[in-house]
């Protein structure tokens, strides 16, 4: 089948590679190159962070997390490294998807994380945006096209398989879907760890993370509802802050080198299914380059439908 991919993000990508290697003849179209997008922003550690269970939400996980491993061990030039991940928790609760890592264990985390006490950690697969987006672009049989899409129905194709994110709000009237920012800082390492990812949420309003990639760390972060499909510029109050809780957590940051914000396309549940000619993947929150190889094999799937 000749199938068209609306959306050159992580999850657009991965579906159309996924369709591509199913024998199908895959064109890509997007308003704008993935590394623009909210997937060039992402932090890009592999965590179902904000995903509530209760479907398909392990599966896609595991899946994701599965290749990813294997695509660190393959394929060095994709930009996948493995980490050791340190998940900051108030409780011994175990993680709903804590079968699907390796080595995943409850230990103290205060030499590691100044302001805790205990943590989960286990091994995951960090992706670096600016390697992973071109490098999955370079294996599509066609170029990414250039364009914006106002109506799906007109979108040629015996299938259209809409990985718009937040665009799928107008796009689809989707009133489940809701924005929210992300702001990072990306610095030299200085003396921050470059084998292992902290990530703490237990504060909505204070949220840190450190994602070590080849030669950089990136921090952030906040999450905050927005109204617009556009995220605003980066906030200098908001930096400074994030400084602030990397030198608290016992770290000292090398100098900024860039900082970007994003929108998160966030939703109730995401949204993977068949419509018509129109087979429906966003809503993937904070959790695309998590979820997005497995729900790539979903897509497929429901191609074949």
């Amino acid at each position: 089948m000749q199938i068209t991919v609306v959306g050159a993000g992580v999850v657009g990508l991965t579906s159309a590679l996924a369709l591509q290697r199913a024998g199908h003849d895959v064109r890509v179209v997007a308003a704008k190159p993935g590394l623009d997008s909210t997937s060039g922003v992402a932090g890009a550690i592999w965590l179902p962070v904000r995903i509530a269970p209760g479907g398909r939400e392990f599966t896609w996980a595991e899946r994701g997390y599965r290749t990813l491993m294997r695509i660190a061990k393959e394929a060095p030039e994709a930009g996948v490294d493995v980490l050791r991940a340190c998940e900051v928790v108030e409780d011994q609760e175990r993680p709903w998807w804590a079968d699907a890592v390796d080595g995943l264990e409850y230990s103290d985390s205060r030499a590691l994380y100044r302001p805790s006490t205990m943590a989960w950690t286990f091994l995951a697969p960090r992706v670096e945006p600016a390697l992973h987006l071109p490098w999955l672009q370079r294996q599509l049989a066609h170029p990414v096209e250039t364009r914006t899409v106002r109506d799906l129905a007109a979108v040629e194709g015996d299938l259209v398989v809409n990985c718009t994110g937040l665009g799928a709000r107008e796009l689809c009237r989707d009133t489940e879907l809701t924005g929210v920012l992300g702001q990072i800082v990306v610095v030299a390492p200085g003396s921050l760890r470059m084998d292992t990812f902290i990530g703490d949420e237990r504060d909505q309003q204070a949220i840190f993370y450190s994602i070590p990639r080849r030669s950089e760390v990136v921090l952030g972060g906040c999450r905050k509802e927005l109204p617009g499909a556009e995220p605003p510029p980066a906030d200098p109050a908001l930096r400074e802050a994030i400084l602030a809780r990397c030198r608290a957590a016992g770290y000292e940051p090398g100098p900024v080198i860039r900082e970007r914000c994003g929108l998160r396309p966030v939703r109730t549940s995401v949204r993977v299914e068949r419509e018509g000619r129109v087979i429906h993947n966003y809503g993937h929150g904070g959790a695309g380059y998590t979820l997005s190889y497995g729900c790539a094999e979903d897509v497929v799937a429901l191609a074949g439908a």
